[in-house]
């Protein structure tokens, strides 16, 4: 079955279909969340011990495995050694710099994975591949990625203030440190 998407090519695409469903501008909900959370985030996270404090403290993502999301790889390497993740993003390194993390949190470029298929590149920051791939698969009914799941429903539900339904223990443990 071929499956039939809007015409969603451009960063603008994105951020109009999401304010035609949801009657929000993604963009500035998701920024403006970011920035009024993230040094709670950040204290929360750097309070953790351990892998999981170090691990979170470089992406602050609430207890999911990102490393089938998130893939690094050289401006050289062809898109199609990327198909591994069904949706993801691509941090694309400059030919010759040295991977060390699949994180890297300041890439030479950024790609936007879905259906294994690269949709959007060229994307400046890592926090604006988030918000754009959030878009996408809000905009598309695509489900969440099992290994970000916690991740883009703590977008949605925290963030975003979108489908209030009843978290995961986790997340709403998050949720309540948050308000403190």
């Amino acid at each position: 079955m071929v499956r039939r998407w809007p015409a969603l090519f451009t960063e603008d695409q994105v951020f109009m279909e999401f304010s035609r469903i949801v009657g929000k501008n993604l963009k500035t909900e998701f920024y403006e969340s970011i920035d009024r959370h993230s040094p709670r985030l950040l204290e929360l996270f750097g309070s953790k011990r351990g892998n999981v404090g170090q691990t979170n403290r470089a992406s602050y993502h609430p207890g999911d495995n990102p490393t089938d999301f998130f893939k690094a790889g050289f401006e050289s390497d062809d898109d199609d050694c990327f198909r591994d993740p069904d949706i993801g993003i691509l941090l694309i390194e400059r030919k010759g710099a040295v991977l060390t993390s699949s994180q890297h949190l300041s890439p030479a470029s950024l790609k936007s994975i879905i259906e294994g298929e690269v949709v959007m590149d060229s994307i400046q920051d890592l926090t604006k591949a988030m918000c754009i791939v959030f878009g996408l698969m809000y905009a598309l009914h695509l489900n969440y990625p099992k290994t970000m799941k916690l991740t883009f429903q703590f977008i949605q539900q925290v963030l975003l203030l979108l489908v209030h339904t009843d978290l995961k223990p986790k997340l709403q443990t998050l949720k309540n440190q948050l308000a403190m």
